[in-house]
């Protein structure tokens, strides 16, 4: 892979069933051995309160960093077969899941397509992705919005949502 055509993609990581600090490195594993990526970083993980539903477990969540050449829509599809193979059955909006991987951004790209939207539209409002994405690149600019990921976690209006760092050899 040449490094030089490519972009950085981050790449939300959550499960809330089963093994789900395990589900979430064996995802990252995977898509760190799809073709035409490279995993150049990942965050530490996170226990989470569920967001937006009630009467869930709460998540494991993290970010990881893949350096491609492949499109933003390529990428999605090989992350949607990486959470077909583990498990995830897609019944409804934010239902339980053993595996979910989002892209939250891809290079400064925005794309606004049917079932593709990058940045994330509500990564800004998620201290679950926030957190993370502060651990891996604290300086870099959300393209929309044009703040900072540790200026918007400092701009996040939500104290409540329970993020608690996990104590993970693997990190």
């Amino acid at each position: 892979m040449n490094r030089g055509i490519g972009k950085t993609a981050y790449i939300g990581v959550g499960s809330n069933m089963g093994a789900r600090l395990k589900n979430c490195r064996e995802a990252v594993e995977r898509a760190g051995r799809l073709p035409g990526v490279l995993l150049t970083a990942r965050s530490p993980f996170y226990r989470t309160a569920p967001v937006g539903v009630e009467d869930q477990d709460w998540y494991v969540n993290g970010v990881f960093a893949l350096y491609t050449e492949r499109p933003a829509r390529e990428l999605l599809e090989r992350l949607l077969e990486i959470e077909a193979a583990m498990g995830r059955v897609r019944k409804g909006k934010w239902g339980p899941r053993p595996i979910d991987l989002d892209i939250l951004l891809f290079g400064e790209d925005v794309i606004d397509e049917a079932d593709l939207t990058v940045p994330h539209p509500l990564m800004h409002t998620r201290r679950f992705v926030l957190e993370p994405m502060v651990q891996l690149a604290p300086r870099l600019v959300h393209p929309v919005l044009g703040k900072s990921m540790r200026g918007l976690l400092a701009d996040l209006q939500d104290p409540e949502q329970a993020v608690i760092p996990i104590a993970d050899p693997g990190t």
